[in-house]
């Protein structure tokens, strides 16, 4: 059972350290100590914010120095003497909050001395270090270059030069403010992020994950190409939990790869399908990625709303997917599962299904207006409540330490990216950056709309594509967003548009790394997985551009008659996208056939009665010209 129960652990924490003995003894330790910390302090605990998000920084760097190591040649059984003593410094600069910001700001009113900047310089340095080691070193270069033009900032050219800002005032701002390090960002890890990447780790440990793949099974797999749609659905509905595209097609993908490529899915089409199907766990409702809790936080909304905001938006992702997976199984002629090997629905939904209340409990929550931190609490309390309705799923303690070990662990590198970004957030609050950029956005694209969408989305995709989704995220959100919202796009619409792309940049080449994650599962060429991937998720490139034009689909501003309209013409327009990017019907399609209905698709999905008219003509007329070439075509739409 210990050897059980260790391998979860392993599985659960990726590229970090595997630890065995006393040194593993101590990690569970403080990552347990680290998780009920965040339970009292977000439920009964009473602590200033500053304090509270100072320990959470702590636990982040112990944890991060510990479990990451510096370079490739470090060893990865054991922590270091080096490690230990960066690790001690993450301690004393939480600490030092808690000891000297009171005296500060009410005995020293304010006024800094050498001691304060020390330890502001040590905390650069460690967040710095951390952050490189957990994440990679994008995030930490973006940060470095951000202080660079804060203190240096009257040598850069035009528009963006600004007064220079003594390095004083910015370790001043970022370390013993609110504003920096501390700020926002770190806030939201320390909240809402924390306890629902806790949430996730009770549920797995509940034995949710093999009840949604059972029901994956159960309910798609005798289908044509039925392993596909399990992972799909499968992935969806962990992904959900997760709110990681990476972790998400490792927990998945060992299951559902392997059964795409033995009904007959290449290699590097099954790889791509999990890909795309975990990354858009980050923006299925109700429990989407971190980033979506910091959306919330920006925005000044309820968490609730940017869950319903975010479930038309989904569906239409998915969609796309499932289209684009049932066309490949038609070209290939593949069957699905057999019959007598499928679970029963019934019998999955009486042995697992009880295992779904916690989820519904916390929609509930959410639903009646209470915190998505209190959401996240009765979430825990009742996974383990409503585990013990069955044997097989029961939560004994030894799950539930296993639980607070993994949730913490789990947290790391979104909570070490979320206070990286501190610095970003920081230094465009001190220089303002951020209206610079959405002046010179707004200026770029001369006024024009479009022009400036695909600009903020071809940022996301580059920063993406070497950062997390949540510190992309924040980082676009911070400097370009803006520029959006000051050419009349609502707030919602802005920063979905944002966080969608931030979500797709992990399947966007040359860096695609939920993409490379699944070909390391299936054998494939990572290349050529990445570009499955982005066939089969062009709709999900195509959505938030709807979002902008049509902000009904996040149900701001609904008129009845219009958004049912919507939901129509959008859905046959993603179906048809899906048909012109795998190249499909009844045949292989020519390359103009393809064209015509992909601009059909574009004109039926964007909003207005002018253009669903020219799109339906369109689509009809390509209809028109594949019908009279080939009659299977004319029997695969009545199928």
């Amino acid at each position: 059972m210990k050897k059980k129960l260790n391998s979860k652990i392993e599985k659960a924490t990726e590229v970090q350290r595997e630890f065995s003995g006393r040194m593993a003894l101590i990690v569970s330790i403080i990552a347990i100590i680290f998780s009920l910390f965040e339970i009292w302090v977000n439920t009964i605990g009473v602590m200033p914010g500053i304090y509270r998000n100072a320990v959470h920084l702590s636990f982040l760097l112990v944890l991060g120095f510990i479990l990451y190591p510096a370079v490739k040649k470090s060893p990865r059984d054991k922590f270091t003497v080096w490690d230990t003593i960066l690790a001690i410094l993450g301690i004393a600069i939480g600490v030092y909050i808690l000891l000297f910001e009171e005296e500060l700001h009410l005995v020293r009113g304010s006024v800094a001395i050498t001691r304060d900047y020390i330890f502001a310089l040590i905390a650069v340095i460690l967040l710095l270090e951390v952050t490189r080691r957990a994440i990679g070193p994008v995030l930490p270069a973006l940060s470095i270059f951000f202080l660079i033009y804060a203190h240096f900032g009257p040598y850069f050219p035009g528009i963006f030069a600004h007064s220079s800002l003594l390095w004083t005032r910015i370790l001043y701002r970022l370390y013993l403010t609110d504003e920096g390090i501390f700020g926002i960002t770190l806030y939201v890890s320390a909240t809402f992020i924390f306890m629902f990447i806790l949430f996730g780790a009770f549920l797995e440990y509940s034995g949710v994950s093999r009840f949604f793949n059972d029901f994956a099974i159960a309910i798609a797999g005798g289908r044509r190409g039925g392993p596909a749609q399990v992972a799909v659905v499968s992935s969806s509905l962990m992904g959900t939990i997760s709110g990681s595209a990476n972790a998400n097609v490792a927990m998945t993908g060992n299951f559902t790869i392997p059964l795409m490529k033995k009904i007959g899915y290449t290699k590097d089409f099954a790889g791509a399908v999990e890909a795309a199907a975990s990354t858009g766990g980050q923006i299925m409702p109700p429990i989407m990625g971190a980033a979506a809790f910091i959306m919330s936080s920006y925005l000044g909304i309820s968490y609730i709303r940017i869950v319903l905001a975010g479930i038309i938006p989904a569906l239409f992702y998915y969609l796309g997917i499932f289209i684009s997976v049932d066309l490949e199984a038609r070209r290939l002629d593949l069957k699905g599962l057999p019959r007598d090997t499928l679970p029963s629905l019934i019998k999955v939904m009486k042995q697992g299904g009880h295992l779904v209340l916690p989820v519904i409990v916390v929609i509930c929550t959410l639903v009646v207006g209470r915190t998505p931190v209190y959401a996240a609490f009765t979430g825990i309390i009742s996974t383990i409540i409503i585990s013990w309705f069955k044997k097989d799923t029961r939560m004994n303690l030894k799950k539930i330490v296993l639980a607070l070990d993994v949730g913490a662990r789990k947290a790391v590198q979104v909570g070490l990216a979320c206070a990286c970004c501190g610095f970003i957030v920081g230094v465009a609050a001190m220089t303002g950056i951020g209206s610079v950029v959405a002046y010179n956005i707004f200026e770029l694209s001369y006024g024009y709309l479009p022009l400036a969408l695909f600009f903020v989305m071809v940022a996301s995709l580059l920063l993406g594509m070497g950062l997390p989704t949540t510190a992309c995220y924040i980082v676009v959100a911070t400097v370009a967003a803006p520029a959006l919202i000051k050419m009349g796009v609502l707030p919602l619409a802005a920063h979905f548009f944002v966080f969608y792309f931030g979500c797709l940049s992990n399947l966007t080449p040359p860096v695609a790394l939920a993409s490379y994650t699944a070909a390391g599962l299936s054998g494939g060429n990572p290349t050529r997985v990445a570009y499955n991937g982005l066939k089969l998720t062009i709709a999900g490139f195509v959505v938030p551009f709807l979002c902008v034009y049509n902000p009904m689909l996040l149900l701001e501003r609904v008129k009845i008659t219009p958004f049912i309209l919507s939901i129509i013409t959008g859905g046959i327009g993603i179906i048809c996208l899906g048909i012109a990017a795998m190249g499909y019907l009844g045949r292989k399609l020519f390359i103009y056939e393809r064209i015509m209905i992909f601009v059909g698709a574009i004109l039926l999905a964007f909003p207005g009665l002018k253009s669903d008219v020219w799109g339906a003509g369109v689509i009809v007329l390509a209809l028109f010209v594949i019908l009279s070439q080939n009659k299977k075509v004319y029997q695969e739409i009545k199928k």
